[in-house]
Formats: structure tokens, sequence, C-alpha cells
């Protein structure tokens, strides 16, 4: 047969014959219990919200970046037809996209 300790915080174990001198003389039983806990400021909650927020502010530059080089890409694959294209007419309106390199 196992014997299970029941969940939550249980109080320190003290040894049945200091049980009983305490009982016996009438001195009071001191228990320590040592805490692990430091004291200050718990660092992993305040930064991991930081780590996060961080993370998404250089995805946003990263995603703006990327955006403006697309832009800029776009642009000069416009010109650049453009300018090999010539002057385009629909309907009689003719319509020149790009100035002539000799001008």
């Amino acid at each position: 047969m196992h014997h299970r300790e029941p969940h939550g915080n249980l109080a320190p174990h003290i040894p049945a014959d200091a049980y009983r001198r305490a009982q016996a003389t009438g001195q009071p039983v001191v228990i320590v219990v040592h805490d692990t806990t430091t004291a200050g400021i718990p660092w992993r909650r305040l930064l991991v919200p930081f780590a996060i927020a961080g993370a998404t502010v250089a995805g946003g530059w990263g995603l703006v970046a990327a955006l403006c080089f697309l832009l800029d890409a776009a642009a000069h694959t416009a010109t650049v037809i453009a300018g090999a294209a010539g002057p385009i007419g629909v309907g009689g309106i003719t319509l020149k996209l790009a100035r002539a390199k000799n001008h």
C-alpha cells in the first residue's frame, strides 16, 4: 500500500520525540520554513511582454521596408515598360508615357 500526500501546502513534519518533549515541558515548537522565492522584481514577468512588443515593432518595420522595396521595384518596372513601349494610342487619343531620351 502506498502512502500519498494530499494536495496543497502541508505543515512541515515535527518528529514525535520533539512533539512529546514540547508537550511535557510546555516549550513552544519553532518551525523554520526555508522560502525559495527571491525578493524584488520578477524579471521574467516583465521581460516577456516587452519581448513580444519589440518583436511586433521589428516585424512592423520589416513589413514597411518590404512594402517600400516592392513599390520601388514596381515603379522602376513601370518606367522601363513605358520607356520601351513608346506612345500609346486609344480611340484617337495618344498618350506618351515617358519622355524621349534625346530631348
